[in-house]
């Protein structure tokens, strides 16, 4: 039996065939698509149905929002433990050591610079180079809201303050452990130990001089007869 004769215009290359139209000079093939790629497609096409049946209907598989979450529980878990092993080793005595550690006070300075010199500045003293009060309050002073002892400072820098709507906000979740015992060996290195300090308030940041009113607009003449 012959095969059948393809349609379209023959050209000088074997199986090559042309359609019939032309347009602007270009002319289009006229070839089955290869074996491989129709079995590619058909393989891709039963893969989708497959996937969309166990993804959405069945549920097997996890969506990115859950993947998300429990990589964030796991990291959570994570800096918990650190947390608790840190704790476990950690007090006053420690932290007054690694304020004398030049090592240590200087990677504390350096997270110090990125993270908390806006609300208490460079100096620790609650102000700005100009001069103007910042948010945070002064920590190269005798006087602490919640407590000046070396751990005191390192639960407040990782909890916050007790008020967060007008206080700091916990770093725990955005400071390792270490980095916190860092920071607090920073801000301890401004002090003695041994040395006391008294519970202070809090101080709010200078309000800025309200703008001169603008003088009232002179009174318009009246119409000349």
């Amino acid at each position: 039996m012959s095969e059948p004769t393809p349609k379209g215009k023959a050209t000088d290359r074997p199986g090559v065939v042309l359609r019939e139209h032309v347009f602007d000079g270009i002319e289009e093939y006229d070839q089955k698509l290869p074996n491989w790629w129709l079995f590619t497609l058909y393989i891709m096409i039963v893969f989708f149905v497959i996937y969309w049946f166990l993804y959405y209907q069945v549920g097997m598989f996890a969506s990115d929002a859950e993947r998300i979450d429990a990589k964030i529980a796991v990291i959570d878990q994570k800096r918990d433990a650190q947390l608790q092993e840190m704790l476990a080793t950690l007090d006053d005595k420690s932290l007054w050591e690694m304020s004398r550690d030049s090592a240590r006070v200087e990677a504390g300075h350096a997270i110090f610079a990125g993270k908390c010199v806006a609300c208490h500045g460079e100096d620790l003293s609650g102000y700005n180079a100009e001069g103007g009060k910042l948010a945070g309050q002064p920590l190269n002073d005798t006087e602490w809201l919640y407590g000046g002892n070396p751990m005191d400072v390192f639960n407040t820098i990782s909890n916050g303050s007790p008020n967060l709507l007008s206080g700091m906000i916990p770093w725990k979740n955005m400071m390792s452990p270490a980095d916190v015992a860092k920071v607090t060996a920073f801000v301890m290195s401004h002090h003695k130990e041994g040395e006391e300090w008294t519970k202070g308030t809090p101080t709010a940041p200078v309000a800025a001089p309200a703008e001169a009113a603008a003088p009232a607009a002179a009174p318009a003449e009246p119409p000349k007869p």
